[in-house]
């Protein structure tokens, strides 16, 4: 508990009705729920969509990063996450074979940063943040399949659902994932995500059996996060609910047949990709019972800006800016994006049009850049994951030895405010392993959404223009 000593916990804002923005938000996955705490916590009224017929998640492990988790204790959520994480104590990066390359503490990045590294079964993590969400006075309503937002009217939008059923808002936030229906409403056509060409096995395993085998029962006495990485593909382990499960992710080259983006595979094709590997890895398959393949795709930025021109209509999370999950961020930046938003929405006085545009002005200003490099590097970690043995694998693995040097000396040093020259040969940003300082972690790592709306909301008093139109703020 004592790492949240230094992270604030906000207080539900009492705004009077009049002062009340009636928010609809399309989705209720991590995105749609963290957008859902944090307007509420500005005061708004929120009310979810979901096409599903009951509000749930699936999937199996998820890694959330100080900078997410920091939002996530903000949002109240830290004892009540606390119970359910798995605390990694340090991630290593080996080559295909099993050789270590380099590793790096998380603890100790935790310390630095003020908040900790969290991996939950995913389901977890979606059932807390739902029971928040009903604490501060959510409303649902499940098998809401949005069709259409008609926004015709300069006050309000109107979400459309399949059934012929109609409902209003001030405002309308579409959080409904990667293959988002919202975006497509917003930009005008139709807009797919953007193949990677990698697929993922995602493999979740009882410890049970394993834990008589001396090899991997390693993998249970330490909570380590395991990347192995080899000619074209990579494969990731850690464990969840402090070790009673093993999630195992496997990114292999994208053989799926066009149009689904998810279908059951085949156990022995899957234990095959990676027969000469490592053996551990062949070890842990060998529990495997079934698996399914999911194609990786991603989205870049988006050209338009991601609200109307009448502030009643916005986009969040993997609907703008789905990413790779080779940084680890996907849900990250989902839960930024909502904290943002609800910190922008918590500064405005009245239901105007200015005020709304005002506050998604500062929303996408906070949150362009940012999504966009995450992105970017997410694609860039593909490649660095999957290069072929040879001279570049040679050279990234003697960078991963070297900026490991670099952050024990800085550590040691107490060198982490500045201060220190990077040998002759390493460039800031160029350490394949993202996490530390000198990949992406200063500025991934050390963001914090209040402070980044407090730096760039206006400061003078009174009416500020955005986009043309006057706002009291």
């Amino acid at each position: 508990m004592a790492i949240f000593r230094g992270v604030k916990v906000q207080r539900q804002i009492q705004r009077p009705v009049d002062e009340r923005l009636n928010v609809v938000i399309v989705g209720a996955g991590l995105g749609g729920l963290g957008a859902a705490i944090s307007l509420l916590l500005a005061g708004h009224e929120v009310h979810v969509l979901e096409s599903a017929s009951q509000i749930g998640e699936v999937g199996a492990g998820i890694q959330v990063l100080p900078n997410s988790s920091r939002v996530l204790i903000q949002w109240g959520l830290g004892p009540r996450l606390a119970r359910l994480a798995t605390i990694p104590e340090q991630v290593t990066m080996l080559g295909w074979k099993g050789n270590v390359l380099t590793t790096h503490d998380f603890p100790a990045t935790a310390r630095e940063y003020g908040a900790p590294f969290w991996d939950f079964h995913r389901a977890d993590l979606h059932e807390a943040l739902l029971e928040r969400a009903q604490e501060l006075g959510v409303t649902f309503q499940t098998n809401s399949r949005v069709v259409n937002v008609d926004l015709s009217r300069p006050d309000i939008s109107t979400v459309e659902l399949v059934d012929g059923r109609r409902i209003s808002a001030d405002l309308v936030i579409g959080a409904d994932g990667i293959f988002s229906k919202c975006r497509e409403i917003m930009v005008g056509y139709q807009s797919p995500p953007v193949a990677t060409g990698d697929l993922a096995y995602r493999v979740l395993l009882s410890t049970e059996g394993m834990r008589d085998d001396p090899e991997l029962s390693a993998f249970l006495e330490s909570h380590h996060v395991r990347y192995w990485m080899g000619p074209e593909k990579h494969a990731v382990t850690y464990v969840l609910r402090n070790g009673d499960l093993l999630n195992m992710v496997l990114l292999v080259p994208d053989d799926m047949p066009p149009g689904a983006p998810t279908i059951d595979a085949s156990v022995d094709e899957m234990r095959a990709l990676f027969a000469d590997w490592d053996p551990r890895i062949s070890k842990v398959l060998g529990f495997c019972k079934s698996v399914q393949k999911w194609r990786l795709s991603y989205r870049p930025g988006l050209e338009t800006p991601w609200y109307n021109e009448t502030g009643t209509f916005a986009l969040l999370g993997d609907a703008v800016h789905a990413t790779l999950p080779y940084l680890a961020s996907g849900a990250g930046m989902s839960f930024e994006d909502g904290a943002v938003i609800g910190h922008c929405f918590g500064r405005i006085g009245d239901k105007s049009m200015a005020s709304k545009l005002a506050a998604l002005s500062i929303y996408e200003k906070c949150r362009r850049h940012r999504t966009e490099s995450i992105v970017d590097r997410g694609n860039h970690q593909q490649h660095l994951y999957h290069i072929d043995d040879g001279e570049e694998q040679r050279a990234r693995d003697e960078r991963f030895r070297a900026f490991e040097q670099v952050e024990k000396e800085v550590r040691d040093k107490g060198l982490r405010g500045g201060g220190y020259v990077l040998p002759e040969g390493l460039e800031d940003g160029t350490d394949p392993l993202a996490w530390r300082r000198h990949g992406v972690g200063r500025w991934l790592i050390g963001y914090d959404c209040e402070r980044d709306v407090e730096e760039i909301w206006p400061r003078q008093e009174g009416d500020v223009e955005v986009g043309g139109v006057r706002a009291s703020l």
